[in-house]
């Protein structure tokens, strides 16, 4: 096999089964990260030089000096692919595949999974369902809009990730009271409606613009809700044959192939509205979902996303078939949640379903997996009972300008 080299660009702490991967694979594996991660526990057997970056910031004036730093690199490396393993990390890697015609998603392409703006634009011009929202760009447009839409809205960035930033609002008055705070940013921002209902989410495998795999899950409290009302944060796969898998597989590959998704992983969120009960497109990103769902993931189908990632990268690269490994039909549910205790004692969980237990201070979580999707319901219900009695803490959650 030829050796391939992948500069991957993670500027959060994550993607170590893909690095892991990537070199088990033969291939010369580069890290981007930010300097204050240089003592994250990296798997550094697996990495074969690491690049620094100073500042956590996407202005232009450090994407600049990313782009004249690597351009140095590439006197003497070679870089056959670049891998965004963060959300935010997205825009990094389409600039330097752009700025070194190195193949893969290009800027263009990569708003569609990373603006949530350009994501409404694309799904409406396709005919696919979304809340109904506005650009904050022009001050007549909004207040009609706001006078023909039902409240209560949400005013959210256009680029951030989970929850953060995101503000509901009541009223016509309301709205443009927090529209006037965000100033010269307001328009990295986007207000939309909110609906009640419940809210799913699909992670993929996407090879030559095909879903390879697919597997849909339930929130049973949002991010939104956990960021915003300081509860605990749970979800749960799905029946593999029910009525809401199929529409939900149907939808996902509706929203990537609008979207131009042709090689990755991808993490898209849906809703079935409560008002009207049809299902709406949230939001997308290519990538492996974070919070541990890509845990929960493997737990229930044998696939760790993250692994396969790299290995169907690697065989795109190489111009050979990817092969998915056979799945597996479990049930599986995480249940994770900030814990008051520095480390809590999660050996107080000890039913046979348990598959994995977080290792991180200051939070508790599990993941159990069964073959009886009841049973799971069943203790993460009882884990979330306990969790509140003996662990949890809360949060708010952060208030970060979008630059």
């Amino acid at each position: 096999m030829s050796q391939l080299s992948f500069l991957c660009v993670a500027t959060y702490f994550k993607g170590e089964a893909f690095l892991k991967t990537c070199k088990e694979l033969g291939n010369t594996v580069y890290l981007l990260t930010y300097e204050k991660l240089r003592d994250s526990p990296w798997p550094f057997e697996s990495i074969d030089e690491t690049f620094y970056l100073p500042a956590q910031s996407n202005s232009s004036e450090n994407l600049d000096r990313m782009i004249l730093g690597l351009a140095h690199v590439m006197r003497s490396r070679k870089i056959d692919r670049v891998i965004a393993l963060d959300d935010f990390d997205v825009e990094k890697g389409a600039l330097i595949r752009e700025v070194f015609r190195v193949p893969g998603m290009g800027q263009t392409t990569s708003r569609y999974f990373r603006d949530k703006l350009a994501m409404r634009l694309r799904a409406q011009k396709a005919g696919i369902r979304i809340p109904r929202f506005s650009p904050l760009f022009h001050d007549e447009s909004i207040t009609e809009y706001l006078r023909t839409t039902d409240s209560p809205w949400v005013i959210k960035p256009r680029t951030e990730a989970s929850a953060t930033g995101i503000r509901k609002v009541y009223s016509l008055e309301e709205a443009w009271q927090v529209i006037h705070s965000l100033g010269d940013l307001r328009h990295n921002y986007l207000i939309e409606e909110f609906k009640p209902g419940r809210v799913y989410h699909v992670d993929a495998l996407s090879v030559d613009s095909k879903s390879v795999f697919t597997r849909a899950s339930q929130y049973l409290a949002t991010p939104m809700e956990v960021a915003h009302g300081g509860g605990i944060f749970r979800t749960m796969v799905l029946p593999f044959d029910s009525a809401e898998t199929t529409a939900l597989r149907e939808i996902n590959d509706q929203v990537l192939a609008a979207f131009g998704m042709r090689h990755s992983a991808s993490h898209s969120e849906y809703i079935r509205c409560d008002h009207d009960g049809e299902l709406y497109f949230l939001e997308t990103a290519s990538r492996v979902g974070g919070a541990h769902i890509a845990e929960m993931v493997e737990a229930a189908s044998g696939i760790s996303l993250w692994r396969e990632w790299a290995r169907l990268e690697t065989a795109l690269a190489l111009n050979q078939p990817y092969e998915l490994p056979e799945e597996q039909h479990n049930y599986a549910g995480l249940i994770v949640s900030l814990a008051r205790q520095q480390w809590p004692d999660l050996s107080l969980f000890d039913d046979p379903e348990i598959w994995w237990r977080i290792n991180k201070e200051y939070h508790v979580g599990l993941i159990v997996q069964s073959s009886d999707q009841a049973r799971v319901l069943q203790l993460l219900d009882a884990y979330m009972q306990r969790i509140y009695t003996e662990f949890h803490a809360s949060a708010p959650v952060p208030e970060r300008p979008t630059n």
